[in-house]
């Protein structure tokens, strides 16, 4: 009976472990001033950037800002599974920051 409920423990622990680790991702929006450019792009995040639009928002913000790009919307936020069908309308925005 022990060792059930061991090897239950340690399915339970390499399942979470897993889904701690499950990738994320966002799609967005942004611009850049003089000359107004816009561009969509795709953008991997942090587990702790993936609970809200609020969260991944400051982290995608944060990060496109170092290169002079203003954050306007975030349009959503998926997994490895949404990457595909976004990946030729990011073009070279696809996972670039």
């Amino acid at each position: 009976m022990k060792t059930h409920h061991l090897i239950l423990a340690a399915l339970a622990a390499i399942f979470m472990a897993g889904a701690a680790s499950a990738q994320c991702y966002a799609d967005y929006k942004a611009k850049q001033d003089n000359p107004l450019r816009l561009h969509y792009g795709v953008i991997e995040l942090p587990a702790a950037a993936c609970g809200s639009r609020g969260d991944a928002a400051r982290e995608i913000d944060r990060r496109i800002g170092r290169n002079g790009w203003q954050l306007l919307n975030v349009m959503s936020i998926f997994g490895a599974d949404g990457l595909a069908e976004r990946k030729a309308s990011a073009g070279q925005f696809f996972l670039r920051f």
